[in-house]
């Protein structure tokens, strides 16, 4: 067992005017398996570039292991070839058995290594990056979001594999995989950097425990502060009125009064100005006190959802539906059967490839929200009642150029609505002065999220809409959608989000 060790830690971007880290130390263990949680653009990702020396930082990071990073970056050229074929590119000193025997305990069989990786779906493609990033020995792994675009079968094998490895870092706003495949979390507060041992939920409980400490010693300050302000008022306003008297009086109504009296009036208001100093100091150290008690305090902004109601209760009916590529031989899927009634809340779910994105863009086209170009051929019946007003998330953000003023333009959403509604969703205002190419891919999922909210709709279409978005936000949304009881037909294979969130599941049999 090594240490890694990080000493005083100071990092900025070129041209920002905030550090991401500053004066940060601690140090990590390379046996345990340790979860990075924070919100988006705290600097997860940066974290690990910084421990492969990938950016120039002030401070010092120590370690006697060699890093290794997850996802490899296949390039254009690599894509139409077999993984056999260039592993050794990702990881000098590959040997393929070990990544044989990788695979194997991912539940893939190595020919997958001998097909062109282009043609494997999301979830081979990610257990074969797996597979070559575990095949090494003494390494310690830095995983950078492993389940992303994976279905939910695929996530369950990611999850009992990495449950079985140790000594990684992995960045994850999976609750459920955080809670099965890690021992300690390095948690990237609002000020400060946390190293707790435990998982997911054994920080959030401690968390929602401290914060409820916090937000009652607040209270109790509040009114401390309350009582000092209101004894300095009071002293200012005695300092006050012997100040007034120190000079004139009338010598036939104030005939006990003497001119002597005024040095006397003079040292009492002085006596009393310092105490309403005094007083000032304390109800500054107070205040700063509070401040430092609420710098991390989660207390997430309260978001608004505008569901329209529509006359009619069925918005989409869904009867002996089959969707296939033309071309193609077999269906995606055929005899699918629902319907989407007003105030349900359907989630879409199946493995990778089984049709689910193409389903709810034929609802979109049906409704005249899309363009008829869908390259695919239907049979039976589906339809959406006249009139739907339909707020869209594509799981697609390649799109997003530009800057928010433009991006509102386009839109015709209102600029200072929208970047409130960002700003709720915790992304600082210096985002909003670069263009959207720059965002991670969480901000840029943030971007839609907030269009959509913004969208008076009658019903909520989204498309894995939080792939890359951080648990706090998760949870921000989780509660929207439980406080305003939309109407949604969605995809999302976060589990946890799904099972809190729908109200039926229908399932699409097949899939790559």
């Amino acid at each position: 067992m090594a240490q890694i060790n990080v000493s005083h830690l100071t990092f900025a971007y070129e041209g920002s005017f905030d550090n991401i880290f500053e004066d940060v130390s601690f140090s990590v263990d390379t046996d345990w398996k340790l979860g990075l949680i924070g919100r988006n653009g705290k600097g997860k990702t940066t974290f690990l570039r910084l421990l492969q020396g990938k950016y120039p930082c002030q401070g010092v990071i120590s370690a006697s292991t060699v890093f290794d990073y997850f996802p490899y970056t296949v390039t254009g050229k690599q894509m139409p070839l077999p993984a056999a074929e260039f592993a050794e590119e990702l990881k000098a000193g590959c040997e393929l058995w070990r990544v044989m025997r990788e695979l194997e305990l991912l539940g893939e069989e190595a020919e997958i290594l001998y097909r062109p990786f282009s043609e494997l779906s999301p979830g081979e493609c990610t257990k074969i990056l797996l597979a070559v990033l575990f095949s090494g020995e003494n390494d310690f792994l830095l995983i950078d979001e492993p389940t992303n675009h994976l279905d939910q079968a695929s996530r369950e094998v990611v999850k009992r594999y990495l449950a079985s490895k140790k000594g990684f870092i992995l960045v994850s706003h999976d609750r459920d995989l955080l809670d099965c495949c890690v021992d300690h979390v390095l948690v990237l507060n609002r000020k400060t950097i946390e190293l707790q041992r435990g998982n997911f939920s054994t920080w959030q409980e401690n968390k929602e425990r401290r914060d409820r400490f916090v937000q009652a010693e607040n209270e109790k300050h509040l009114r401390e502060i309350g009582k000092l302000k209101q004894a300095a008022e009071r002293t200012t306003r005695w300092a006050n009125k012997n100040e007034n008297t120190k000079i004139g009086f009338d010598p036939i109504e104030e005939h006990d009064r003497s001119k002597d009296t005024r040095a006397f009036l003079g040292a009492k208001t002085k006596k009393m100005q310092s105490r309403v100093k005094q007083m000032e100091r304390r109800i500054h150290r107070e205040i700063e006190e509070k401040e430092g008690l609420l710098a991390d305090l989660e207390q997430p902004e309260e978001l608004k959802l505008m569901p329209l109601e529509h006359h009619k209760k069925t918005l989409v009916n869904v009867r002996d539906y089959g969707l296939g590529y033309r071309g193609a031989e077999d269906m995606l899927f055929e005899g699918l059967t629902f319907s989407v009634q007003q105030g349900q809340r359907i989630a879409i779910h199946g493995s990778n490839g089984c049709g689910k994105s193409t389903l709810l863009k034929m609802v979109l086209e049906k409704a005249g929200t899309a363009d008829r170009n869908l390259p695919v051929r239907e049979e039976g019946v589906c339809e959406t009642a006249a009139g739907l007003v339909i707020s869209y998330v594509n799981q697609d953000t390649s799109t997003l150029r530009g800057g928010i003023s433009a991006f509102c333009r386009e839109h015709n959403l209102k600029e200072s609505l929208f970047c409130a509604i960002l700003r709720q969703l915790d992304m600082e205002r210096s985002q909003f002065l670069k263009g959207m190419e720059e965002y991670s891919e969480g901000q840029k999922k943030k971007v839609l999220l907030a269009a959509s909210l913004l969208a008076p709709a009658h019903l909520y279409v989204w498309d894995e809409p939080l792939n890359y978005v951080d648990v706090f936000s998760r949870m921000q949304i989780e509660k929207l959608i439980l406080d305003y009881k939309p109407t949604m037909l969605f995809v999302e294979h976060d589990g946890r989000f799904r099972d809190r969130i729908a109200t039926e599941t229908v399932v699409l049999a097949g899939g790559l």
